[in-house]
């Protein structure tokens, strides 16, 4: 099966379980509250993010990660089956999205609702996205790396183009609602267990990057800050039961977070979500001439951000 896209002003989605009514609705109607909303462009980390908030949220227990699957526990807003959910949903809402920031309500910008946003190395995306996209049913098959290289540089994958994406959410960063956490930082703290660590950005400035230290310190130092930014408080067992059920290997096994038990008709040839967890992989995939090529579009497109925003630089 070829498949193709669902396409909304310009923009390409996933073809199953999307259609541009829903997006639009989310654009012109969907109003945001007292919500937390995971963010990312696809293949940045943000599952392993939302399996760190939902433990959070239940304080290390797990009954709800390993009985729920994950899109359940933090329904996907743009998805059909997630928007339903959502909009029909009272209280505070946990939601999870791609969308890039101008397809989002006004509403975000004037409500309470928390933003957490993961990114990562655009390569190593590059890269993930390669393996992930091909085994779907969720858009055509690029056939090689190469072909996909060239659609992901142009925009012509599913949520458009990344430079624009990162750009449009890192505008927010100064805003006390949002916090900006960096994949490539966590894993260079954390050989073990999977934590967002970062650059969190907030009016005041500070600035707490990773680097050094204890692994174990810095990662507990690193849920704190999302616990904080929550409002959240942890016991010691409690963090320590988050810091085990969020390791790479934890969520390997766990159906409920590995999408293991997604559809046969979305999924094929043996897809996994969790494929390496690991950062530079981009290395062992792009020749030279695509290094160059990568580079050469990274630098006229991010041009303009402030230096030692992205640790990849």
């Amino acid at each position: 099966m070829s498949s193709d896209y669902v396409w909304f002003e310009g923009m390409p989605f996933p073809c199953m379980g999307f259609n541009k009514e829903i997006i639009g609705k989310i654009r012109h109607s969907f109003v945001m509250r007292e919500d937390t909303v995971v963010l990312s462009y696809p293949k940045s980390g943000m599952t392993w993010l939302v399996e760190i908030v939902c433990l959070i949220q239940k304080k290390g227990d797990t009954k709800w990660i390993q009985s729920v699957p994950i899109w359940d526990r933090s329904p996907w807003l743009e998805n059909e089956s997630g928007y339903f959910e959502l909009v029909n949903k009272e209280g505070p809402r946990l939601m999870t999205s791609h969308l890039p920031i101008h397809l989002f309500h006004k509403s975000l910008f004037s409500s309470k609702t928390k933003i957490i946003y993961i990114f990562r190395n655009p390569r190593d995306i590059l890269v993930s996205g390669y393996f992930f996209w091909s085994k779907t049913n969720l858009m055509k098959n690029p056939g090689s790396l190469e072909t996909y290289f060239e659609w992901f540089l142009k925009g012509n994958v599913p949520y458009g183009s990344w430079f624009e994406h990162i750009r449009g959410w890192l505008s927010m960063r100064e805003e006390k609602n949002f916090l900006l956490l960096c994949y490539d930082d966590f894993k260079k703290l954390l050989p073990i267990h999977p934590l967002f660590v970062v650059h969190v950005y907030h009016d005041d400035g500070d600035d707490d990057g990773g680097g050094g230290g204890d692994h174990d310190d810095d990662t507990r130092g690193t849920i704190e800050k999302i616990c904080e930014f929550l409002g959240k408080k942890l016991e010691p067992d409690e963090m320590n039961l988050i810091l085990k059920y969020s390791s790479f290997q934890a969520m390997k096994e766990n159906k409920m977070s590995n999408f293991s038990i997604v559809r046969k008709d979305i999924a094929t040839n043996d897809l996994q979500l969790l494929r390496e967890g690991a950062t530079g992989d981009w290395k062992n995939h792009f020749t030279v001439a695509l290094a160059e090529a990568f580079d050469k579009v990274y630098q006229e497109k991010m041009a303009g951000f402030p230096i030692g925003l992205f640790p990849w630089e």
